[in-house]
C-alpha cells in the first residue's frame, strides 16, 4: 500500500516536471533525440579503410561520408548511411550547434582524417574544432550533423526543421542544400 501511495504521490510530479522542460514551439522542432550516437560495435563498411573504427560513428576515426540515394534524391550520409545535415547558422571555420542543440542534432565528429565514401569529393572534406575540443567533419564548408528524430539509415525527418534558430537541410553531394519546401 505504501508503494501505491508513493507512485501517486511521485508520478504527477513527474509529469509535471517533464511538461516543465518542453519548448515552446515552432513548426518542426526538433524532438527527443532518438539515440546518442551510433553504436561503437558497428561492423565497419567495405568502404572503409583497415584498421580503424567503424565509419561515420561519431567519435570514429577517419569517419567516411557518402552519397546515397534517398527520396529527395542523392544525399550525403555517413558510412552506414545515416543522413546527415547542415545547419544554416555555422560558419565554415565554427558550429553554432552546442548543448541543447547538440544533443538533438548530434554532430558527426572523427578523431582522424575524414574518408570520402562512394560519390563524395574527398578535396571537399575538412574538420572543424568545436567548443569542446572535437573535430567535427566539415563537408563543402559545412559542419555535418545527424538528426537524433532519424531511426533507420536514410531517414530524413530533420529535412527542413527550423529548430535553434536556422534550417537545417540535408546536402547533396555537391555540398549544396536540398530545399524540399
Amino acid at each position: 500500500m505504501r508503494r501505491l501511495a508513493w507512485a501517486a504521490a511521485v508520478l504527477p510530479a513527474l509529469a509535471l516536471g517533464a511538461a516543465a522542460c518542453g519548448g515552446g514551439g515552432g513548426s518542426k522542432a526538433a524532438p527527443a533525440p532518438a539515440y546518442s550516437s551510433p553504436p561503437a560495435s558497428s561492423p565497419a563498411p567495405a568502404s572503409q579503410a583497415p584498421g580503424t573504427q567503424s565509419s561515420g560513428q561519431a567519435g570514429a576515426a577517419g569517419a567516411v561520408v557518402a552519397a546515397n540515394g534517398s527520396k529527395l534524391g542523392m544525399i550525403l550520409t555517413d558510412g552506414q548511411g545515416r543522413t546527415l545535415y547542415l545547419f544554416e547558422k555555422d560558419s565554415p571555420t565554427m558550429s553554432a550547434c552546442d548543448g541543447a542543440c547538440a544533443a538533438a542534432w548530434p554532430p558527426l565528429t572523427t578523431t582522424g582524417t575524414p574518408h570520402a565514401g562512394t560519390g563524395v569529393s574527398a578535396a571537399d572534406l575538412g574538420t572543424i574544432t568545436r567548443a569542446d575540443h572535437s573535430l567535427e567533419v566539415t563537408y563543402h564548408g559545412h559542419p555535418l550533423y545527424y538528426f537524433a528524430g532519424d531511426h533507420q539509415p536514410g531517414d530524413t525527418t530533420g529535412e527542413g526543421s527550423t529548430a535553434f534558430g536556422a534550417g537545417w537541410y540535408v546536402l547533396d553531394p555537391a555540398g549544396s542544400k536540398i530545399d524540399n519546401d
